[in-house]
C-alpha cells in the first residue's frame, strides 16, 4: 500500500464510521473518547509546565478535537488550534466545543507534514496516540521544526513502540486488531535518530499506565512496570520530547 493511499483511507474513515462521522454524535464515540480522555488528561498533568509555558497551541493528527477542548478548557489564555488529516473529522468539532464549552482559535485539515502555518508561529505541537499513523515521519519532525518558535516543544503523547528487531511481528499484530485503518508502532531509535538529524533536542520515557485497557493488556503492562528492562526489548507504550533549540 502506498502512501496515497494509506492517507486516503484515514482521511474516509472519518466519512464512513457508523460512530465517528459528522453527520451526527453517538453515545459509544463519546464514551470512547471520554476512555481516552482520562489517559490524556493525565500525561497533561505530567507535561503540564510545557502546556502552560506555550501562548500558541497546535495538536496535529487530532481527528475531532475533544483533545484539544480540553486543552483549551485548561488553558483558557492560549491560543489551541487543531488540525487532522481528514476535514470530516474536523467537521465534528462542533460537537466536543459544545461539550467543553470552549471555542478553538482555528481549525484545518492537512497532512502532518504540510502545515499551514508561517515559520516560527507555535510553541507547542503535540499529538496523543496519532503520531504512528503519520506516513512521513522525518518529513513532519522537519515541519515541525518549522512551525515552532525557538525553544518550542513538541510532544508526541501515548505512542506505541518497538526495537527494530521486533517490529514486523508487532506490526503484524496491531494491523490484526483494527483492519479498518492501518496501523503502525514508532521504532524508538529510529524515531530519536530523525530528530537530533534535524536539530532537535530529543527524548522520551516509557508509560506504563494500565487505565481502559483490556484484561491481557492490563497484566502485559503491569508486568512491564514491575520489570522496566523488558520495555527496552519488548513492545510498550512511550512518550517523546523533542525541544527546538
Amino acid at each position: 500500500m502506498n502512501i496515497e493511499e494509506k492517507e486516503g483511507i484515514e482521511i474516509d474513515f472519518w466519512k464512513n464510521s457508523e460512530t465517528e462521522n459528522p453527520t451526527t454524535f453517538t453515545n459509544q464515540n463519546f464514551l470512547n473518547k471520554m476512555s481516552e480522555a482520562k489517559i490524556f488528561y493525565h500525561l497533561f498533568l505530567r507535561y503540564k509546565l510545557y502546556f502552560n509555558n506555550a501562548n500558541s497551541i497546535l495538536e496535529i493528527g487530532g481527528g475531532q478535537g475533544w483533545a484539544s477542548c480540553l486543552v483549551k478548557k485548561e488553558q483558557n489564555s492560549s491560543s489551541v488550534q487543531l488540525s487532522d488529516i481528514s476535514h470530516y473529522a474536523i467537521e465534528s468539532l462542533i460537537y466536543w466545543e459544545k461539550i467543553f464549552n470552549v471555542k478553538l482559535e482555528n481549525k484545518f485539515a492537512c497532512k502532518s507534514y504540510e502545515i499551514p502555518l508561517p515559520d516560527k508561529s507555535v510553541d507547542l505541537v503535540y499529538c496523543f496516540a496519532a503520531a504512528h499513523h503519520f506516513v512521513e515521519q522525518k518529513k513532519t519532525l522537519k515541519e515541525i521544526k518549522r512551525v515552532l518558535k525557538p525553544n518550542g516543544v513538541c510532544l508526541y503523547l501515548y505512542e506505541p513502540t518497538c526495537r527494530k528487531f521486533i517490529y514486523p511481528l508487532a506490526f503484524k499484530r496491531v494491523n490484526s486488531k483494527r483492519p479498518e485503518v492501518p496501523e503502525d508502532l514508532l521504532i524508538v531509535k529510529e524515531i530519536l535518530r530523525f530528530g537530533r538529524e534535524l536539530g532537535l533536542k530529543s527524548s522520551y520515557d516509557y508509560f506504563y499506565s494500565t487505565e481502559s485497557r483490556g484484561p491481557i493488556a492490563t497484566v502485559y503492562y503491569l508486568i512491564l512496570s514491575k520489570f522496566k528492562f523488558l520495555a527496552h526489548v519488548l513492545p510498550c507504550t512511550a512518550n517523546f520530547i523533542f525541544i527546538k533549540e
